[in-house]
């Protein structure tokens, strides 16, 4: 067995499911006589908790390599500490720009970074002929890292970008709806969101009561939102209908269907179980 750290969310979609993830992989390969024994461990949406995770699984579990974290923002801390104990960090889901696997022998991502996203951004601007765009993104490295490369799209096809807003983690629903307040005096009508599920969901359920989901405004969503929108709610998912959004495309192959209908049993076995918890309570 090979041990091999995970540095999850608990309550996240990725941490229900990396196990089915594992034994199906291993379902379709019986005949691999390396298998990983997964150690995980909750980051609880926490910078310092994720960073003190990664300790746990280097110095007491000896593991041979680490999974995740999920965000930007966790990964960069525990990159450098991977990086110092020679263990390689994995990850599928820390796409800040600034996190380079050039600059660090001990980071493997295995996905595009939020730079590439830019230019079918850009694209989907240009086409519609919108001239100025507002990106409202969250104010942690994750977020700050895409708006360089996207103001530079922008001023190549003559687009400006009068303001920017920035919303913390942390902020209040008034303090978004006040933030959303503002930009509905403004003449800009073209908003583009960056920011991670959580905060994107209860940006547009503010949005959306505040009546700012409408046929005279835009609202585009970067990868980081359109592709989690299942962990969401379902009140958030129906807050955002005629969003446009932007993600990578995956062609669809039998096993990612399997995969898709596992996904999706698992999910409603999830809520069932939750709901009665509830109840039961």
């Amino acid at each position: 067995m090979v041990k091999v750290g995970v540095i999850i969310d608990n309550n996240s979609i990725v941490g229900r499911y990396i196990d089915m993830a594992l034994s199906d992989f291993y379902a379709e390969h019986a005949s691999y006589r390396t298998r990983l024994s997964l150690c995980s461990m909750d980051s609880q949406k926490d910078v310092v908790a994720a960073a003190s995770a990664a300790l746990d699984l280097m110095e007491n579990e000896e593991v041979y390599a680490i999974i995740r974290p999920e965000w930007s923002s966790q990964a960069k801390f525990v990159i450098d500490l991977g990086a110092r104990a020679q263990v390689p960090i994995i990850s599928f889901s820390a796409t800040s720009p600034s996190l380079s696997p050039a600059q660090n022998n001990y980071f493997v991502r295995t996905t595009y970074d939020d730079s590439v996203q830019v230019k079918a951004i850009a694209a989907v601007v240009q086409t519609f002929g919108w001239k100025e765009v507002v990106p409202v993104y969250e104010d942690t490295d994750y977020g700050n890292g895409l708006i360089p490369y996207i103001t530079d799209a922008f001023q190549e096809i003559d687009t400006r970008v009068p303001y920017r807003s920035v919303i913390h983690p942390s902020a209040h629903d008034i303090d978004i709806l006040n933030e959303l307040v503002k930009l509905m005096t403004m003449q800009t009508r073209v908003f583009l969101v960056h920011m991670t599920a959580s905060l994107g969901s209860r940006l547009f359920l503010q949005a959306n009561k505040a009546g700012m989901l409408n046929d005279e405004t835009v609202w585009i969503v970067t990868d980081g939102l359109t592709s989690l929108l299942d962990p969401v709610g379902y009140g958030a998912k129906e807050s955002m209908q005629g969003v446009i959004g932007v993600r990578p495309h995956l062609p669809m192959s039998k096993r990612l269907e399997r995969f898709k209908k596992k996904y999706l049993i698992g999910e409603i076995i999830h809520q069932y179980t939750f709901s009665t918890m509830i109840c039961s309570n």
